[in-house]
């Protein structure tokens, strides 16, 4: 679970770039309290009263795996803020990373072959 400034803010940011809703609860006003959105089989949970990341401050790091890495960077060109760019690590993965709405890191990554 994450903990964020605007759980509504953040839940609309997520589904921009292609994560589904699952379930959000209302905060009683035009808010939202909590919501869980799902990339295929991994499923985040955001809570209110949280606090966004800083230039110096880290929180929240996610990991998600996707079928297609490439694709989906080119998909977001121009609508994220890129961290670091599509890049091979030495486990094995292709990845990228991006900042969400709060400025917590996103690493985009699929298994590659070592051949």
């Amino acid at each position: 679970m994450i903990h964020v400034p605007d759980v509504r803010a953040t839940v609309d940011w997520y589904r921009s770039i292609g994560f589904e809703v699952m379930t959000t609860y209302d905060d009683g006003g035009d808010g939202l309290s909590f919501a869980i959105v799902a990339w295929g089989g991994s499923e985040v949970m955001f809570n209110s009263d949280g606090l966004a990341s800083t230039r110096d401050r880290r929180e929240v790091d996610l990991y998600i795996r996707s079928n297609d890495v490439v694709a989906l960077r080119h998909r977001l060109e121009g609508r994220v803020e890129i961290v670091e760019d599509l890049h091979d690590t030495f486990y094995g993965a292709r990845e990228f990373i991006i900042r969400d709405i709060n400025r917590f890191w996103i690493t985009f990554g699929q298994p590659i072959s070592r051949d």
